[in-house]
């Protein structure tokens, strides 16, 4: 009797794909700004041994990642401007509007991004959404004396805040994170968010949004800007 055996093919890592596509994007011998998280993690470890002459990490795992494959890492007030800022995304749209801060890294990712001469985005499909808040949750850095006041405004705006245990900030701050939050307008409510007292800073990017999207599928890697 004959038995046939089949070798299963592994699926493609979309986050390597995408993190190996951003490569491209980044100049010799520039200062450039690295995100934080799973996808960037994949980046910051092909970095190694490129012609970078420095970078500025948002969050403290990153800057300790950079170190240990021999990227210098410098203060962001060293830094007039960056070439090119790197991050991943939870949620992104076809108008490249952003939600970010699932590391809780969001307002330093934030800072560095607003100094960036382009920012490119790397990402999975998954993270591809038609509008912001379907998918995800919206974190929301808020000083911890604030919690019941902001939690009490962010309820007056419609969303379900519910504060994030035992995360605590590069800051020293808290995450709360927002669900049932569909956002129609990012611009005007990264705005009205930002309005609020208490609140250090927010997800959703939009005012400062991607220039450009690297989305992996598996058959590849898709750009839109």
């Amino acid at each position: 009797m004959l038995r046939a055996f089949f070798m299963n093919t592994p699926p493609p890592n979309l986050k390597a794909m995408a993190a190996q596509a951003a490569l491209a994007y980044i100049p010799a011998n520039s200062i450039i700004g690295v995100g934080t998280g799973s996808t960037v993690n994949y980046l910051i470890d092909m970095l190694a041994g490129l012609p970078i002459a420095a970078a500025v990490a948002s969050s403290i795992a990153t800057a300790e990642r950079l170190a240990r494959v021999g990227i210098p890492v410098v203060e962001l007030n060293r830094v007039s401007q960056l070439a090119v800022y790197i991050d991943g995304a939870d949620e992104i749209t076809p108008q490249l509007f952003m939600t970010k801060g699932g590391g809780a890294a969001l307002t330093r990712e934030k800072i560095v991004a607003s100094v960036a001469a382009q920012f490119v985005c790397i990402a999975d499909h998954s993270k591809w959404v038609s509008q912001l808040g379907s998918s995800f949750a919206l974190p929301v850095e808020v000083i911890p004396m604030a919690e019941a006041s902001v939690t009490r405004a962010l309820q007056a705006m419609g969303g379900k805040p519910i504060t994030r245990p035992g995360v605590l900030t590069d800051n020293g701050n808290i995450i709360v994170d927002v669900h049932d939050f569909i956002i129609a307008d990012p611009v005007d409510l990264e705005s009205k968010i930002n309005n609020i007292v208490g609140v250090v800073c927010h997800g959703v990017f939009a005012q400062r949004k991607a220039d450009v999207a690297l989305i992996a599928h598996p058959n590849g890697v898709t750009t839109h800007t």
